[in-house]
């Protein structure tokens, strides 16, 4: 048998550096040796900042982390959170970790220390939120489509009858105002089918490559007329460099169209929206074959209340809305625009308050085979 080859330490600290987790090795007295760069992203806090100081010094907020490092020092075994951590970064950011603690020995010496390793738990907690609210819509779609073409038929025949009973009336009988009423109200319930008929029945997606920071200014530019009177301050936050994505224009014009205006509604006058592009580093698009799609952030922040855990859980539901004037069909609808461009749409809340929605996409290579939408 040949002998097994022998990684170099800088082999060994070049794949420490490319985990994903955070990966922070400590000798016997709680002294920081090694923090990798997936440590550092986590926690906010650079090399230079922890190396050689005491890790109950650099996080002295964090109980249970330090608890667990304390009794792998001092009792010689491995330890995991039972439950998913709260780690507190230095930006007052939060992340949602699995922490599994082990100790250092080197053949029959005494240990020498310990080794952290922190699992990102937001990005997964972050997907089956998403992927929970596209199950209940897809349910509801499937409802929604049934209970639509019943009402349509005997919609229609109530809308003609007003109509001719309208024609039948003299122009100056009182009975002239309920017969608009009836067909008033027909044709508002009309439309309210027609949003739900096209959560379930999607038209092919007219594909075509969109500048996004283009279709952005063009969308708030329609808004400011509108907006005059409230002195709304809009700051853009745009990449440049960000590529074209593939998508349809007029869906992503109305996703976009909707997001900002309800921005606009829940901001007081005289406040800031800021729009902002990235790529994101949190998600990307995988499929089997292929290599992982990067994906483009949109965020857009608003300074309004805020949306509660309760409403969150119940945004993207039909019919659901806060508004006085709102049919609650606006989000479902956002929310499947996105999932057809194969998406993310997600409400937080912003520390310094208000809400910030952010919607990403996949940035496909202008020679990329992909299908969005394929409809019916």
């Amino acid at each position: 048998m040949s002998p097994q080859p022998h990684l170099s330490h800088q082999e060994y600290a070049l794949i420490l550096e490319n985990i994903d987790d955070a990966i922070i090795a400590v000798d016997q007295q709680g002294k920081i040796g090694l923090f990798n760069s997936a440590a550092q992203h986590y926690t906010g806090l650079s090399e230079k900042q922890v190396i050689g100081k005491t890790f109950f010094q650099c996080f002295q907020w964090q109980e249970t982390l330090c608890y667990l490092v304390r009794t792998t020092l001092d009792e010689g075994r491995s330890i995991s959170s039972h439950e998913t951590v709260t780690l507190q970064t230095s930006g007052s950011q939060q992340r949602q970790v699995s922490i599994t603690v082990s100790p250092v020995f080197a053949d029959s010496k005494p240990q020498q220390g310990a080794v952290i390793a922190l699992h990102d738990l937001t990005r997964v907690r972050s997907l089956e939120s998403v992927v929970r609210h596209a199950d209940q819509l897809a349910m509801i779609e499937t409802m929604a489509a049934g209970l639509a073409h019943e009402i349509k038929n005997p919609l229609g025949g109530i809308k003609g009858s007003a109509q001719l009973l309208q024609q039948e009336l003299e122009p100056e009988s009182d009975l002239q105002e309920y017969t608009q009423l009836i067909v008033r109200e027909t044709e508002r319930v009309n439309r309210i089918i027609e949003e739900l008929l096209n959560l379930s029945h999607s038209r092919k997606a007219q594909l075509e490559s969109i500048n996004i920071g283009q279709l952005l200014l063009e969308i708030v530019n329609l808004l400011k007329n509108s907006l005059s009177n409230r002195d709304i301050l809009f700051t853009w936050q745009l990449d440049p460099s960000i590529p074209d994505i593939h998508g349809d224009r007029d869906l992503l014009t109305r996703l976009f169209l909707n997001l900002i205006k309800n921005s606009c509604e829940a901001t007081p006058e005289k406040s800031e929206i800021i729009i902002a592009s990235q790529v994101s580093t949190e998600y990307h698009l995988s499929r089997p074959g292929t290599r992982p799609t990067p994906m483009v952030k949109i965020s857009i922040s608003d300074q309004g209340p805020g949306i509660s855990a309760t409403e969150l859980e119940k945004i993207f539901t039909p019919f659901y809305t806060t508004k006085t004037a709102g049919n609650g069909l606006g989000l479902p609808i956002c929310q499947k625009i996105v999932t057809d461009h194969e998406g993310l749409l997600q409400f937080t809340n912003r520390p310094e308050g208000g809400t910030q929605v952010k919607v990403s996409l996949p940035l496909f290579g202008i020679h990329t085979k992909h299908h969005i939408n394929k409809g019916k």
